[in-house]
């Protein structure tokens, strides 16, 4: 999931290629989630921005906006996997192209597209919205541009690690550690105590302070406090800088291991053991014999060490167990499987955001329930293309191909 150094990389390709243009036109999708849970449509958005000029770009941890020359504004969210593309430039970091299929990296306009917009000028800029799996968020702020971080969402959100050096103090982190009782982790994910820290860059800042993900936030020393604010600073200036190109980050770094559970990868560089600890539904990579408690820590707290394939432990030799009778076999093979029922429930945004990673993950879930209108709004009209049309009538049912019970063949 995008955090604070993707968000920064943006933004800066945003500085690069959109502000100072006017924007020729927009197309935007009339997606009820993308941009119906947070009060606006596609076609709202796409008046709004069609014609004005962007004056700046900003970012405030896991949020960023484009500054127009008058309100409202577009406040964007990328929730799990959204991006934005611009034409003829690779936004995005190495590992997200790996993942792609030939041909669809040079895909215009990208899949999974929910707005679009093009600039005046020769050349022009191309830049589309994306998010396959319909987590993100794009609404619009009416206020004067300088006061966006004054009204919501930001406003309730805390400061940024690398934008608010000037609120972000260790004093100012001191207090709410003090204030709290919680897993230190959860308190770096929440976003109203900090802005922009998600999964990996919270195991990140704990391995690098040496101090463990779920000891209670109040119980820590004043010299632990201090480690932890200068690894925060330093972890995510670090990140920042670097544009979250995860290929430049430091060696020592717990990022470039961190993804091998199940897979084999055991150690650090260094040697440190890594391993994964999950409470509350939250799952933390972490190494037990650097980051050790000190203070207490949530019951029910449940360790998984990452083991390699050659430190797997040898079999003990015991009786196996008694062959089942054919008829046992039988029974059991003809047992009817449980079958699991579809969740109806839609993922909260902030659930979702802060218990995932944002490198590529083992399990794949659906995406957020919801219809999305296929037909593209241009400058807030509705217009339904060719290739859609044609999509629809293949849906049609066929009649010769209806089969004799009644229902409707899935060919």
């Amino acid at each position: 999931m995008p955090e604070i150094a993707e968000i920064a990389r943006i933004v800066h390709y945003l500085r690069q290629h959109l502000v100072g243009k006017t924007i020729k036109s927009v197309d935007a999708l009339d997606d009820p989630i993308i941009f119906g849970k947070v009060g606006t449509s596609g076609s709202e958005v796409a008046a709004a921005l069609t014609g004005k000029k962007v004056v700046s770009a900003g970012n405030q941890g896991k949020y960023f906006w484009l500054e127009m020359n008058k309100p409202p504004h577009p406040v964007m969210h990328f929730g799990m996997t959204g991006w934005i593309h611009i034409k003829g430039d690779r936004t995005a970091y190495t590992n997200y192209y790996k993942k792609m299929k030939d041909g669809e990296a040079d895909q215009w306009p990208p899949k999974f597209w929910k707005f679009q917009l093009e600039t005046e000028g020769d050349p022009s800029v191309e830049i589309a919205f994306t998010d396959p799996r319909r987590l993100a968020r794009v609404r619009l702020v009416d206020c004067p541009g300088k006061e966006i971080r004054k009204h919501s969402p930001l406003v309730e959100n805390g400061p940024d690690p690398v934008v608010d050096t000037d609120i972000f103090t260790e004093e100012f982190l001191r207090k709410k550690m003090k204030a709290r009782h919680v897993p230190i982790k959860a308190l770096l994910l929440d976003q109203k105590t900090l802005s922009g820290i998600g999964n990996w860059v919270g195991d990140e800042v704990l391995y690098h302070a040496k101090l463990h993900p779920e000891q209670y936030c109040d119980e820590f020393n004043d010299g632990e406090i201090k480690r932890l604010y200068e690894s925060i600073r330093y972890v995510c200036q670090t990140a920042v800088d670097k544009l979250g190109d995860s290929d430049q980050f430091p060696e020592d770094w717990i990022f470039h291991h961190r993804w091998g559970k199940g897979k084999g990868a055991s150690h650090m560089p260094n040697g440190d053991k890594l391993a994964f600890i999950t409470v509350g539904g939250r799952t933390s990579c972490y190494a037990p014999e650097v980051q050790k408690k000190t203070g207490h820590i949530p019951p029910g707290v449940k360790e998984e060490p990452v083991v390699s394939d050659d430190e797997q432990p040898a079999k003990k030799k015991g009786k196996s167990k008694p062959k089942l009778k054919k008829e046992h076999v039988d029974e059991e093979e003809n047992r009817p499987k449980k079958q699991k029922r579809a969740s109806k429930a839609e993922p909260k945004e902030e659930e979702v955001d802060e218990d995932e990673d944002e490198e590529p993950q083992t399990k794949k879930r659906k995406a957020e329930s919801g219809p999305v209108k296929t037909g593209r709004v241009t400058n807030g009209k509705t217009a339904t293309t060719p290739k859609e049309e044609k999509e629809a009538a293949e849906r049609k049912p066929d009649a010769g191909n209806r089969r004799r019970s009644g229902r409707l063949s899935t060919k």
